[in-house]
């Protein structure tokens, strides 16, 4: 695999692959680009504090989730709004697992 810089691995990331730190010591950790569409009012999850009625109260006609990037963590766990250290922007280590 190719070591990348941060950005060379945003524009994967924009392509829709998986990229990783080959410096993590998570073993597995990867991060994707999720979000970019927009659920129906009554589409939306119960439980959650965006409710249907609130969003209408705000004037909205459906629920947009913007792109972003979360992880898949060591743990088995995904990662919602992943934000990058100074030493991951920096680093020439990334690489594209997909």
């Amino acid at each position: 695999m190719e070591n990348l810089n941060f950005g060379q691995a945003i524009e994967a990331l924009k392509q829709g692959k998986r990229v990783a730190r080959e410096g993590w010591n998570g073993k597995g950790m990867f991060l994707v680009i999720a979000g970019g569409y927009s659920v129906p009012l009554d589409k939306l999850r119960e439980g959650t504090h965006f409710t249907k009625e609130f969003l209408q109260s705000e004037g909205c006609t459906e629920f947009k989730i913007v792109p972003h990037i979360d992880m898949w963590a060591a743990d088995k766990t995904y990662v919602t709004g992943w934000l990058a250290s100074q030493t991951d922007m920096l680093s020439e280590d990334w690489v594209i697992l997909s």
